[in-house]
């Protein structure tokens, strides 16, 4: 569909694939892997040498399930030759899986990049000192909405951004990720880092932010609600409005992010998010620069399974030296880490105190 010369037809909504790709070995057999690291895998016929579970049972049902080995061992994953090497695992054991593997060995970590600001500078020297080629699979960079996204600002349809909103109110079956539940930190650290990844990708790195991140009355899990503020100046204004439970129906729950420029905007529905794991379509809408109305964007995919092809896409084509750049390797993952612990220490920090009347 066409709008004052914007064709959306015309975006970018993929990542081109590796001409010979490498086999995968996955550390890990929880959720996020049967639900989308292997389908995605699948889906663009990427070649899956086997997985590693300390859980030998989960392993063993996984693997027969998609027909790969299960490994007896990190060693024995470890020791596959030319493997793309996929960690699934928890924040705090991706340190020991990354000592285990080959000098050189080219890695997707899945974030976060530990639980906290030291523990993801340790992978950093980690990988520096192995020499690991790292990404972090910070994957909503590849969805098709987001790539899509990105494009439209690149090609000028939405003028400078000025305006970056996302709201969320949902409901979240963080059941569904067992260690999460006694985890020290969750929201910030395990769902919005996505969001504020790919801000950064978006507007580049903030000055600061204001946060509060705090559960709920209602259960145990350590936070499922965020309010946050990123600082870029007197121009652009980025808030986020995050709330997990919001247990009342589907009639008013929300997962949408609203991002404005000078002269155009754009609105993004995360359907994944509003009935995981199954979800709901997502949504890409566009008011183009010189246009009259919105432009609804077809899509060729969803987030799940389709960011995490683009993901490991990429990844296999920098290790073929079919692509330049790493997209958010270690190096650059970190300064994501940083703005969550950044997040974290204001959250933690008093506010701006009311000034009592005289």
């Amino acid at each position: 569909m066409t709008e004052g010369g914007f064709d959306s037809a015309s975006l970018v909504q993929s990542w081109p694939k590796p001409s010979t790709p490498r086999p995968i070995v996955t550390f890990g057999a929880g959720s996020i892997v049967g639900d989308a690291h292997f389908p995605a895998y699948r889906k663009a016929g990427f070649p899956i040498a086997g997985l590693y579970d300390p859980d030998q049972t989960k392993a063993n049902t996984l693997a027969a399930k998609w027909g790969v080995t299960a490994f007896r061992s990190v060693d024995e994953a470890a020791a596959t030759k030319d493997a793309i090497f996929d960690l699934a695992t928890p924040p705090g054991r991706h340190a020991k899986i990354l000592k285990a593997l080959p000098d050189g060995a080219v890695v997707l970590i899945q974030k976060p990049m530990g639980n906290y600001l030291g523990e993801a500078t340790e992978i950093l020297e980690i990988c520096r000192t192995k020499k690991l080629k790292a990404a972090v699979n910070f994957q909503l960079r590849f969805a098709p909405m987001m790539l899509a996204l990105k494009d439209a600002i690149a090609k000028g349809w939405l003028g400078e951004v000025v305006d970056f909103d996302a709201w969320l109110a949902l409901a979240t079956p963080w059941e569904l990720w067992e260690f999460l539940l006694k985890a020290p930190r969750v929201e910030i650290a395990m769902h919005s880092i996505h969001y504020l990844d790919l801000i950064r990708q978006l507007l580049g790195d903030p000055k600061g932010l204001h946060a509060k991140t705090l559960g709920h009355p209602n259960h145990k899990v350590a936070q499922t609600r965020t309010s946050a503020i990123l600082d870029y100046g007197d121009t652009v204004r980025c808030a986020l409005s995050i709330n997990h439970d919001h247990k009342f129906g589907r009639r008013h729950q929300a997962c949408e992010f609203r991002i404005s420029g000078t002269e155009g905007a754009a609105y993004l529905k995360l359907g994944l998010n509003l009935d995981y794991p199954r979800g709901e379509p997502d949504i890409l809408e566009i008011y183009p620069k010189g246009g009259a109305d919105w432009v609804s964007v077809p899509l060729a995919g969803e987030w799940f399974p389709d960011a995490f092809v683009g993901r490991m896409a990429n990844v296999q084509r920098f290790a073929a030296g079919e692509d330049d750049e790493l997209v958010s390797s270690v190096e650059d993952a970190w300064n994501t880490m940083a703005l969550v612990e950044a997040a974290y220490k204001s959250s933690a920090a008093p506010a701006t105190p009311i000034a009592e009347r005289p």
